[in-house]
């Protein structure tokens, strides 16, 4: 499990990159790198990292579903993801 303050950082980046995105396209139509620069560092959305969304696990997120593979094999073996069983051969 991730710690809060590491989920809170992702969530308050993730709403700067969004109040930007706007500002951001169109400096880079106008060409305006100067104007780009004075922006916030966390208002570049290549500063967001994908997280599970069940316990903010950063690593081996599964963009299809959201979560990761952890959470999502307990899941799939649950029954609890439409669509998704085992393999067996």
């Amino acid at each position: 499990m991730a710690k809060e303050s590491m989920k809170a950082r992702e969530r308050k980046r993730a709403k700067l990159v969004e109040k930007y995105a706007a500002k951001r396209a169109a400096l880079k139509e106008a060409g305006d790198y100067e104007a780009l620069q004075k922006l916030p560092k966390n208002a570049s959305p290549v500063r967001l990292h994908n997280r599970c969304q069940l316990t903010g696990r950063p690593k081996g997120y599964m963009r299809q579903f959201g979560i990761s593979r952890i959470n999502f094999r307990e899941m799939a073996l649950k029954g609890l993801i439409p669509g998704v069983k085992k393999a067996s051969w």
